[in-house]
């Protein structure tokens, strides 16, 4: 077997740098993969911009990310799904609470997943396009169908329709083009925001109605349109999206919010240590913000809560994406990897390319690395 290496975050602030690193070895229930194409999130440009507001837990050097796809290189014991050779995409939780950080980290050549976060690949998806799902998905996944979030049922391979509306506020983002297709699967009416030039694609995944999140009048004009209908949950992806999504709750009797965003940005954050003036006024703005939208939802009776991806890993939902759904859906077509994916460069040493790239703005695509 080849030696493996890394994208290492040497300490909080820091660029990646690629070296050497340990080759993983899979315990019960898990598989190391060879990984042909990785692709960079906002958790992973929030942890390297500003050190340890998130994932406190996580030591230096640490191997960020979280969406791998490659070839099963060996499996661990009671791996039954699984054999070397394998193509799959999985969902790489090195960064969460609890896991081998390490080994476990998506931006390394050799991977440790688990069996319960990986699905196959069909031999017409290539690496490099089914590689923007994992935590899209899972997020998405986690907002719809868990139960203390919007509780949907799951889907089903001849979905019932009939079972209300589901609002996406952000369709285009990564969670949000998931999102549609998954609340589809589930039987549901999906409506969603995104701006004009998404419109057509918000269609070609499923959703029957798509107004521009811009217009001063959204939350107006989706209140109107879903007159009559019962709008079983909002999800609100998409920095400060959940004030617009409670207000849609409330106005359309709606009793459940996912809020998958922050109520701000931390873009402009100073990528240094230390307190500074912008960092204050960032987080009194955060802390304003979420108290507002959320004494908002209070008022009218509306549970509002935080997504937080990875808490898949150790409910039903997690088998129903990763064992049930996802391999059917990707096989026959019915989940289409999105949003599309951009390479931005080929190795390790791209990774870095590609979440400058992330910081200064991306819309509509997942950028990925092919290794």
């Amino acid at each position: 077997m080849s030696t493996n290496s890394a994208a290492w975050l040497p300490e909080a602030r820091s660029d990646v740098v690629v070296g050497p690193a340990e080759m993983p070895v899979p315990g019960p229930g898990e598989l190391l993969v060879r990984t042909r194409a990785v692709a960079v999130n906002p958790l992973d440009d929030v942890k390297q911009w500003t050190g340890n507001l998130m994932y406190r837990w996580l030591p230096y050097p640490a191997v960020l990310g979280e969406d791998v796809a490659g070839e099963v290189a060996a499996v661990g014991p009671d791996v039954t799904r699984f054999a070397p050779g394998d193509r799959v995409v999985a969902y790489a939780v090195g960064m969460e609470r609890g896991t081998r950080h390490r080994a476990e980290g998506g931006f390394q050549s050799f991977v440790v997943v688990r069996e319960g976060l990986t699905a196959p690949l069909p031999d017409t998806l290539a690496f490099h396009d089914a590689v923007v799902l994992p935590l899209a998905v899972s997020t998405a996944a986690t907002a719809l169908f868990q139960r203390d979030h919007l509780a949907l049922p799951h889907p089903t391979p001849a979905p019932v329709g009939g079972r209300g509306t589901v609002v996406v506020w952000g369709g285009s983002t990564s969670v949000g083009s998931n999102a549609i297709q998954l609340a589809v699967a589930s039987g549901h009416r999906v409506v969603t925001t995104a701006s004009p030039r998404n419109h057509e694609r918000m269609r070609d995944l499923g959703a029957d109605l798509v107004v521009d999140y811009r217009d001063s009048t959204a939350v107006d004009r989706l209140s109107e349109a879903l007159r009559g209908d019962e709008v079983v949950g909002v999800l609100a992806v998409g920095t400060g999206s959940g004030a617009a999504a409670v207000a849609l709750a409330a106005a359309t009797g709606a009793r459940r919010v996912a809020l998958a965003s922050p109520a701000v940005s931390f873009a402009s954050l100073p990528r240094r240590g230390g307190p500074s003036v912008t960092a204050a006024l960032t987080m009194t703005r955060l802390g304003a913000s979420t108290a507002l939208t959320q004494l908002t939802a209070r008022r009218h009776g509306i549970s509002a809560r935080f997504v937080w991806g990875s808490a898949l890993m150790t409910n039903e939902v997690g088998r129903m994406l990763w064992h049930d759904h996802l391999p059917r859906a990707l096989a026959d077509g019915t989940h289409r990897p999105a949003p599309e994916a951009e390479v931005v460069g080929e190795g390790l040493e791209s990774i870095q390319t590609a979440l400058d790239r992330l910081r200064a703005g991306v819309s509509a695509k997942k950028l990925v690395v092919v290794l």
